[in-house]
């Protein structure tokens, strides 16, 4: 399991697969909740994470392809779009400073 100092976090990836738009959403509340931190937050296909992700958001139902396309990068997996404690958890850490496994 990987893990990252909150402060090393430089760039978030939401991992999507299904181009509905909840990615595009969650990236969106992540920019408005991180605002101020010098953190890029993208949203990206679950096959193309990018090597420099430091951390990747993704559906639980993505996890297994997202370890593949990404196997040394913290991996947070969520249930819900909005308001899971996966997601609020990493704000949090961000803000208030610590370790970000997954």
């Amino acid at each position: 399991m990987a893990s990252i100092e909150s402060k090393d976090i430089h760039k978030i990836i939401v991992a999507c697969d299904a181009g509905m738009g909840s990615s595009v959403m969650l990236a969106g509340q992540l920019r408005k909740a991180l605002k101020g931190q010098d953190i890029e937050v993208t949203h990206i296909p679950v096959n193309a994470i990018p090597a420099d992700a430091d951390v990747v958001l993704c559906h639980a139902g993505l996890a297994a392809r997202a370890r593949a396309s990404a196997p040394d990068t913290v991996l947070i997996p969520f249930q819900i779009f909005i308001g899971d404690p996966a997601v609020t958890g990493l704000i949090s850490t961000i803000k208030n400073g610590g370790t970000i496994h997954g």
